[in-house]
């Protein structure tokens, strides 16, 4: 009879650390050596994100016009010699910050890095592009609101911030129609600047990578970037939308809480992945397992550089509705009143620490989570605590996170449907 090998979840883990070094003009640089693949990826870091902007969906539109063009290169050149030589491009953004990757073989990093610096140092902004990228944005936003998840989120956003916070504004799609190229290179000027920037850098990286990056570094154009002023968050507790025709109710339930920084932000992570983060979770045992009411629900920690909240969302029959959110709060409520069996604990650790391996499974990974942990203040030793935080953490201790930070009343209830 074969029997399955037991499951082996380390007690901790080795965290690369990034070596740091500083161009003339001031950008830190990071790097993450790794020559097991002939590959370098290099991520230019601005805090630029939505929270930044002056007008509305210019920060989006920003970043997403950098590839549409630059000076010297057409959309087309830049997408025809990028795929040439086997190159990847991405861009993100969120409400902080705004991500510009790029991924090239080692043998074909000059060439990259040529098109990188277009991309990165000379975006043209054309006019005619930026019309059809804001038109085509404008129509799928309006397809996007039309379904029920997308509109929970906008509202639990605003319930949870309040409408005027950065982190709670929801903007009409018509406001596409005022964004113009004056305002895109405004942005571009102010926010795209040597103090306002660090990059990551992992792979095979040779000496002439790390000329390549610091010449764009250095070439970033001196700024005096200031953090706006942020409103007072303003919570609204109980949201109800109906949508006539809905079969489904979309249900977020959450509270603002802390930043990564906070000392008990890892221990309600955990919270969360008991509640409903993984397949297992109570959450899905109950809604999805039990009664059968939904196909998926989650609850995890969300970490912004301001702040930082509870969500647990999820999808459910129409007339289950009310069913669901007793549910909901009722496994709430025994994470506050009983202590999870150790079985359970361990389980949600083993997932949770499982995870961080994976995503540590390779150089980009570990890029990933540094880049994360350079914009919280941390180095990779961080992540090294998190595990150890994980690891000793005990069925008292979610009791007690979640009788402190899971009051009924402190939570805030969205339904649409």
């Amino acid at each position: 009879m074969r029997q399955q090998p037991d499951i082996i979840i380390p007690d901790s883990v080795d965290m690369p650390r990034a070596e740091h070094h500083t161009s003339s003009n001031g950008v830190s640089i990071y790097t993450l050596y790794s020559n097991d693949f002939e590959v370098v990826r290099f991520t230019f870091v601005f805090r630029a994100g939505s929270a930044m902007q002056r007008k509305p969906f210019t920060a989006s539109t920003a970043v997403n016009m950098l590839s549409e063009g630059s000076t010297r290169m057409s959309a087309q050149q830049i997408a025809d010699e990028l795929d040439f030589y086997g190159s990847y491009f991405d861009v993100n953004i969120d409400r902080d910050y705004v991500y510009v990757s790029f991924v090239s073989l080692s043998k074909f990093f000059s060439q990259t890095l040529s098109v990188a610096r277009e991309i990165i140092l000379n975006p043209a902004f054309d006019s005619k592009e930026l019309r059809t990228y804001c038109m085509k944005r404008q129509q799928g936003l309006a397809i996007e609101r039309k379904k029920i998840d997308v509109q929970s989120r906008e509202i639990f956003g605003k319930a949870l911030f309040g409408e005027e916070h950065p982190y709670g504004i929801t903007s009409p799609e018509s406001l596409y129609d005022d964004v113009t190229r004056e305002d895109i290179v405004a942005l571009y000027r102010e926010l795209y600047t040597a103090d306002n920037c660090f990059v990551v850098c992992s792979g095979n990286i040779s000496d002439e990578v790390m000329r390549g990056i610091a010449d764009i570094a250095e070439a970033l154009p001196e700024g005096k970037t200031h953090l706006p002023e942020f409103p007072a968050t303003a919570t609204t507790y109980k949201v109800h939308k109906e949508v006539e025709g809905a079969l489904q109710s979309s249900i977020r339930i959450g509270r603002l809480l802390f930043t990564r920084t906070h000392p008990d932000f890892v221990g309600m992570q955990v919270v969360a992945t008991i509640l409903g983060g993984y397949f297992g979770s109570r959450l899905m045992q109950n809604l999805r397992e039990e009664h059968g009411y939904t196909y998926g629900v989650m609850a995890a920690m969300v970490n912004f550089e301001r702040e930082g909240y509870l969500a647990i969302a999820t999808q459910v029959t129409r007339d289950h509705t009310d069913d669901a959110l007793r549910e909901i709060y009722f496994e709430i409520e025994r994470l506050r009143t009983e202590l999870v069996p150790e079985e359970e604990l361990q389980m949600a650790k083993n997932m949770m620490i499982g995870e961080i391996l994976r995503i540590l499974d390779g150089p980009f990974g570990i890029a990933d989570v540094t880049i994360e942990n350079i914009m919280c203040g941390f180095d990779n030793s961080s992540t090294e605590r998190n595990v150890e935080i994980i690891n000793a953490i005990t069925a008292e201790d979610i009791q007690r996170l979640a009788e402190q930070y899971l009051r009924r009343e402190d939570l805030v209830e969205v339904v649409v449907g």
